[in-house]
């Protein structure tokens, strides 16, 4: 079942479009990577859809409901979660303060919800009352999701969740994308780093010049010699 759907998406900056007419949908369940060249419009997709961006033309359909144009607070509620590539925690605050804060429009008790965000990054608990400017690039990324996954999200969008990491942090980062998703969560991710995010995929797009260039099964692309040679250094 589609839990997401963009159509057409038309969108930009100013005077000009940076989305040429994308369209794609995400699969309740489903890990889906946006790849593509700097510039190609990736980042500027999930802003749209998490609605920081209004799209010129298309729509964005989320759970069989309209979405377009909604602003990013509705959007919160209707249960998308969104993770920035920077400026995505609260640095002065301590990591358990920053989690609370991603419970801001919780009504209810969210003690199961934090349980399970230090089940998924135990390193939080760990440290949960230092201070999040005291944390490594890669802890500051895990307080980052784990603030976004305290509103249950069914689906999370993650804009480069390993830029800026150590090798081996980035394998970490990526294994525990795998551990939310088998919590049931559905996940939409951008990423540089194309080869790992196709590998753990379920399926893939190529985004270029604003366009869909290639799309299908996350595997099927890392064997697609066009994809390779031109998206995945051959």
């Amino acid at each position: 079942m589609k839990i997401l759907e963009a159509e057409n998406l038309v969108a930009g900056y100013t005077d000009l479009n940076i989305l040429n007419r994308v369209s794609l949908y995400v699969c309740q369940g489903e890990i889906v990577s946006i790849i593509g060249p700097n510039g190609a419009g990736k980042s500027t997709l999930m802003k749209t859809i998490f609605g920081l961006l209004k799209p010129r033309k298309g729509k964005i359909i989320f759970k069989g409901v309209d979405i377009t144009g909604m602003k990013p607070n509705e959007i919160v509620k209707r249960g998308i979660g969104y993770v920035p590539q920077e400026r995505n925690v609260f640095p002065s605050l301590t990591i358990l303060e920053n989690l609370e804060m991603g419970a801001f429009i919780r009504e209810d008790n969210f003690k199961e919800s934090l349980e399970e965000v230090y089940s998924i990054f135990p390193v939080l608990e760990v440290k949960k009352n230092h201070r999040v400017a005291t944390l490594s690039g890669g802890e500051r990324k895990m307080v980052a999701i784990g603030r976004a996954l305290m509103l249950n999200p069914d689906l999370l969008l993650l804009d480069e969740p390993s830029s800026d990491l150590a090798p081996k942090l980035r394998d970490s980062v990526f294994d525990k994308i795998l551990k939310i998703n088998e919590t049931g969560t559905s996940i939409m991710i951008v990423e540089q780093n194309a080869r790992k995010a196709l590998s753990i995929s379920d399926r893939g797009y190529v985004l270029d010049m604003g366009k869909n260039r290639f799309e299908g099964k996350g595997k099927d692309l890392l064997k697609n010699e066009e994809v390779l040679k031109l998206y995945l250094g051959g």
